[in-house]
């Protein structure tokens, strides 16, 4: 009686299981990115440091060119 219903589910089912894959590496590697953009760098932190007040000027330059 019903299996026109089973044969529908079966028809999709491989289709639907695509789309879920797709989903999660697109979910995994966006997390990846995002990652990668919120590392700065150590000349940036020290930048935002001394715009911030933390560091004086002199040293600033002094880690700068440590880190040079």
């Amino acid at each position: 009686m019903f299996d026109y219903m089973h044969m529908n589910m079966t028809m999709f089912h491989g289709f639907w299981m695509f789309i879920f894959w797709l989903f999660i590496f697109y979910v995994l590697i966006s997390l990846l990115k995002k990652d990668k953009k919120d590392k700065d760098s150590a000349i940036d932190i020290l930048k935002k440091r001394l715009a911030k007040g933390e560091i004086t000027k002199e040293e600033y330059e002094e880690i700068k060119k440590t880190l040079e």
